[in-house]
């Protein structure tokens, strides 16, 4: 007899798992707590529930996200094709009706001869069976404290997300940094951006005026105490970030022999060197303000964001500790994950989780081999991502062409090169597309 699977949780990751799965002859548990017990975020019982309607982002494929949902057609996600059918006008935006989206969603997954619904809260991990978590970033603190306790020799699972942004190495413009370390001390592992006073005097002005994105209703000003956003110490005084994230001690300019004003350090973030993060810049700010105020640091008057500050309330995990590419604890492969608990940002890159998720649940169950969706691909550069070990200090992350692999020549024009990497990835997704959708 076929083993079933346990889900927890009927959000994005959840319902595209049970879909996959139930699809390929699978029998499914789908555990969903509301309405019973809902939380702050929530406004109805329905599944897959969108905040608002154009969540779904950018639909053309010279944007990633746009990328990732196209790779998720092709292979026959669920939630894309109802996104699809209750789509509305938004430009280049895949927008929905989201209240018809979740109820096709919620009608699919109910209907399903394979999957079985169950509105209970669960509040602890299933001590038998296949079980996919995929409760997202307001999970039950009862769920999430028994997940915490499992692995209490670490501080494995984050209950707040403090993320400074990530810029390309590309878009750095080199001529007004340099890379060294503090005192020389070490490997020079940091690029290290100067500024005059002048220079400082006038990006400090801005970041203090800059407007701040507004707190969820489950949120409140005590869930930043434990992690300062730069622009609240900015406003403690105009030198206060120079004795802080930056501090120019030690770091004197190899062109001039003298320390900056201010220096702005970025750390490498993954191994390759193509992203680097901008060090103590946690933010509260909304987005375009991001780039207005930092692109004013004279070495980034060009860089390209791959990923914004955000500092909110979200239960994830240490992924590249925990996780292998498919989402699997390493520990014990019976338990997988899916979703922003995983350290995708995002509603569509926790989809594309929850569909890699059940694809490769079902073909192990079947005794079938995983499908290789490589880096090249949107869906595998995510899951490669979330679980490289080389990513020290791990913060959720939306799908970017910064984690796929360059192209082996140059392209004029950036539009242009993210086309050919969409064209590159699309080509190998049509090469697998039989075997991922095979029963």
């Amino acid at each position: 007899m076929m083993e079933k699977v346990i889900v927890i949780g009927a959000g994005l990751a959840g319902s595209e798992a049970c879909w996959q799965l139930a699809q390929r002859g699978i029998s499914v548990e789908l555990h969903e707590m509301r309405p019973g017990k809902s939380t702050p975020a929530h406004k109805s019982a329905g599944f897959a529930e969108l905040i608002c309607s154009n969540s779904l982002r950018a639909n053309n494929v010279e944007n990633a996200v746009g990328l990732l949902k196209e790779e998720m057609r092709r292979c026959g996600s669920l939630i894309l094709a109802m996104a699809d059918a209750h789509a509305v006008p938004a430009g280049g935006a895949l927008a929905v009706d989201r209240y018809a989206f979740s109820d096709a969603v919620t009608e699919k997954i109910r209907s399903h001869p394979n999957i079985t619904v169950i509105e209970d809260e669960v509040t602890e991990i299933p001590a038998q069976g296949n079980v996919l978590i995929a409760s997202g970033p307001l999970t039950s603190d009862a769920l999430a404290d028994h997940i915490a306790a499992r692995f209490p020799e670490q501080d494995y699972l984050h209950f707040f997300d403090a993320v400074a942004p990530l810029v390309t190495f590309e878009s750095i413009d080199m001529d007004k940094a340099w890379f060294g370390s503090r005192y020389n001390k070490g490997t020079a592992d940091y690029i290290n951006c100067p500024m005059t006073m002048e220079e400082y005097d006038a990006f400090w002005k801005e970041l203090c005026a800059a407007k701040e994105a507004q707190l969820h209703g489950f949120e409140d000003q005590n869930v930043f105490e434990g992690c300062m956003p730069v622009e609240v110490m900015g406003r403690r005084g105009h030198d206060t970030l120079c004795y802080g994230p930056l501090k120019p001690v030690g770091l004197p300019d190899p062109r001039t022999g003298v320390e900056p004003y201010a220096v702005v350090q970025l750390r490498k973030d993954n191994a390759d060197g193509t992203i680097y993060n901008l060090v103590g810049f946690q933010t509260h700010l909304k987005w375009p303000e991001q780039k207005r105020v930092f692109s004013m640091i004279p070495a980034l008057h060009d860089a390209r964001f791959l990923r914004y500050g955000v500092m909110h309330r979200n239960t994830y995990l240490d992924s590249p500790r925990l996780l292998d590419r498919y989402y699997r604890l390493k520990s014990d492969p019976r338990i997988a994950f899916a979703g922003q608990m995983t350290g995708v940002e995002g509603y569509v890159e926790s989809c594309a989780s929850g569909f890699l998720v059940g694809v490769e649940l079902a073909r192990r169950l079947l005794g079938k081999e995983p499908i290789d969706f490589p880096r090249e691909t949107a869906i595998g550069a995510l899951g490669l991502y979330v679980s490289n070990e080389s990513v020290a200090e791990f913060q959720p992350m939306n799908i970017n062409f910064g984690i796929i692999p360059p192209l082996d020549h140059r392209v004029k024009g950036k539009r242009n090169k993210n086309a050919e990497l969409s064209q590159r990835s699309l080509a190998i997704i049509e090469e697998i597309r039989e075997e991922v959708l095979s029963k």
